[in-house]
């Protein structure tokens, strides 16, 4: 076998020149046909000074790949690296990779092994992933310290996932000649350091992560690089028995303990209820809607774990007359099948895990949030598999169970965060975030004897660029129709403007809606006292180590008033100078 060349003449700078800014789809509407602006931005800093470490931010479907592809192209055609890795948190993604690679000459080999020991010769690197290297970093050390190699990590924020992970990659690729970074999500939802990234003190002295270059969603928004995102909420009353034998109601997003919200919410997931059965029905019909601007739109529900995923499977068939694609992370076919999805015109595709990140597949355009992991970083990922715009004017729509975490997230979007390595614990609202962090928070979901007995579904509200619009609604009714049937083609002016005349409709022909929003669910006042509330119980539940429910239970007594789901504003805002009075030790 003849030995490898150290400068592969394939490469090609050129290629990589007029390669899509969002290979392998094309570039959104009125996009340049090599560079956008901000890739060309990064790469003339990166190119500046060729630092050795690099931390790009951008936000899903902006072209990280093909901007890191220029990078790598440029480094390889001078000469400063002979070798190219790229490190992946999925096995799908490394073919991805390899694939949009290949486009410019750059070909890295996705089947590379620990075991194989070299490269075959007509490669120019290899995809792996961080759980490959965390089982054999030295063996990954000796290659890059071989060779002048520039390691690519795609989706940085994985180095911190695993204790194994993180010290994998710094000891396997610390000798390399560059480090190229990227993220989309530049945040976790724990302190762990993330290896290769720089941290600095903010204002509180709380070391955060610090990028070189950042490409933000409300930036890509305002350039038109990637859809606005409707989320269409769905609240709804739910029962069901604890494994003690107890039998317990809610409404699905009302202020209560965060066991009773985690019973509720795993309640309204249940198959066998009507609640997901309504809304998949729900997100069926908008995808229907969709599809009229966009023919091949298609739909993505994330499940909570395998059982439900094909449960929800069989519910979308029995609704569309269609088999919808089903991708586990233990079907070897796992990778093909999401491919055959992206490429296909099939409308609807169920999975875990699989798809919440990374993976692309640009005519997603509905999906459904059917879980109960609700950390700040899964849930951007999964919103991040929606926003790939292909041409201008279309919209993502998104069904998410009325949990007000979640609803946070959703008005949150645009808002900008870098990764914290802690954040001090003694205010009440750092204990909120802390606990918010749990993503399943009951004990009484498992084990013999819990059972979801009942749950039915209401159209709650839409929330979009940070509003709330529409109010409480009838599944199959024309006021939930108006909101399911706002065109997916528009401009997002144009949705605002649609989405407050359905609402002002809504108010106008019921006169019921406007009540409902003031007094029920829907005050952003009431939403705002409560979180509050809720923050100081937390508190002071940690200052006298006393369950949340018996001060809750407390400040009714002291208080009077119903329980926190139908208390009114005036008594909600009365418990909050209460607990706030117990804080200084007044009565």
């Amino acid at each position: 076998m003849s030995a490898r060349s150290p400068h592969p003449r394939s490469v090609s700078v050129s290629a990589a020149q007029n390669l899509p800014p969002v290979y392998p789809q094309r570039a959104a509407w009125g996009t340049a046909g090599s560079l956008r602006a901000w890739q060309a931005a990064a790469l003339e800093q990166y190119l500046a000074d060729t630092p050795r470490d690099f931390l790009a931010v951008a936000t899903p479907g902006a072209g990280k790949t093909t901007f890191a592809l220029r990078v790598a192209t440029e480094l390889m055609a001078r000469r400063i690296v002979t070798e190219v890795t790229v490190v992946c948190p999925t096995e799908h993604l490394k073919y991805q990779w390899a694939d949009a690679a290949g486009r410019v000459g750059l070909k890295l080999d996705p089947d590379f092994s620990n075991s194989q020991g070299n490269l075959g010769a007509s490669f120019n690197g290899a995809c792996v992933t961080y759980a490959q290297v965390a089982r054999s970093p030295l063996f990954h050390r000796h290659r890059t310290s071989a060779r002048s190699t520039l390691v690519i990590f795609d989706e940085i924020h994985h180095g911190g996932d695993a204790l194994s992970w993180g010290d994998g990659i710094r000891v396997a690729f610390e000798p390399a000649k560059q480090r190229l970074s990227l993220t989309g999500t530049p945040f976790r939802s724990d302190s762990a350091a993330i290896p290769f990234v720089t941290y600095e003190p903010d204002a509180d002295g709380v070391p955060r992560s610090k990028a070189d270059y950042t490409y933000g969603y409300a930036e890509a928004l305002a350039d038109h690089v990637v859809r606005p995102v409707m989320f269409l909420s769905y609240t709804g009353s739910m029962r069901w028995q604890t494994k003690h034998g107890e039998v317990m109601n809610a409404q699905l997003g009302e202020a209560m303990t965060k066991d009773m919200e985690a019973q509720a919410w795993q309640t309204a997931l249940n198959p066998s209820g009507d609640w997901i059965k309504a809304v998949l029905g729900a997100a069926d019909d908008r995808l229907t809607v969709v599809r009229q601007g966009m023919p091949d739109a298609g739909g993505l529900v994330i499940a909570t774990d395998h059982k439900t995923a094909r449960a929800y499977a069989d519910i979308l068939a029995q609704i569309t007359g269609e088999d919808p694609t089903v991708v586990l992370s233990d079907d070897d076919r796992a990778s093909d099948r999401i491919a055959e999805f992206s490429g296909g015109t099939q409308r609807w595709m169920v999975a875990v895990r699989m798809v919440s990140e990374g993976v692309d597949v640009p005519r997603l355009a509905v999906g459904v949030y059917a879980t109960s992991t609700s950390t700040p970083l899964f849930f951007a990922q999964v919103i991040g598999r929606f926003v790939r715009s292909r041409s201008r004017g279309e919209t993502a729509s998104v069904f998410l169970p009325s949990v007000p975490h979640l609803l946070a997230l959703a008005g949150e979007l645009e808002k900008e965060r870098d990764h914290a390595l802690y954040v001090p614990s003694d205010d009440p609202e750092d204990l909120l975030e802390a606990a918010n962090r749990a993503e399943r928070a009951s004990d009484e979901l498992a084990g013999v004897g819990y059972a979801a007995l009942s749950a039915d579904a209401t159209f709650d509200r839409v929330v979009f660029d940070g509003d709330d619009f529409g109010s409480w609604a009838a599944v199959g009714s024309d006021e939930e129709a108006d909101f399911l049937g706002i065109p997916g083609l528009l401009e997002p002016d144009q949705v605002a403007t649609l989405l407050r005349e359905r609402q002002a409709e809504q108010k106008k022909s019921t006169g019921k809606a406007s009540e409902a929003r003031s007094t029920v669910m829907d005050s952003r006042r009431r939403r705002e006292a409560r979180k509050q509330l809720s923050s100081l119980v937390a508190a002071y539940a940690a200052k006298t180590h006393r369950p949340h429910a018996l001060i809750h239970t407390d400040l009714r007594r002291v208080c009077g008033g119903p329980e926190v789901a139908r208390a009114s504003l005036e008594e909600v805002e009365a418990r909050i100078v209460k607990i706030q009075r117990w804080f200084v030790g007044r009565n």
